[in-house]
């Protein structure tokens, strides 16, 4: 298991430190990016005023998006699971013409 360490991001412009591992990192830049670009979009639209609004904004049409791909009949991890196996008989088919060869 990895150390936990503090890392410096940046959402909006402003700083914030966050706990993480090294195996963490990656994830937590993606995250933070997509926020970032989520309540940049909604600053942007002028529709909504404030840090702390835009924040909860943001949350809202983050958690949205989740629940959507949960209850609209498509689970991601079913999605990765059918597309690792498809891998694997692409695979093995793969092999099989390659020994005959």
């Amino acid at each position: 298991m990895s150390e936990v360490r503090g890392v410096d991001v940046s959402i909006m412009g402003r700083e914030f430190r966050v706990s993480c591992t090294d195996d963490e990192y990656e994830a937590l830049m993606s995250a933070v990016s997509y926020l970032d670009r989520k309540m940049r979009e909604i600053r942007d639209s002028g529709k909504v005023i404030g840090v702390e609004r835009i924040a909860i904004m943001a949350a809202l049409n983050i958690a949205h998006e989740l629940l959507t791909t949960r209850t609209g009949g498509f689970d991601i991890g079913d999605f990765k699971r059918r597309i690792n196996s498809m891998q694997e008989q692409i695979d093995r088919e793969i092999a099989e013409q390659d020994d005959l060869f």
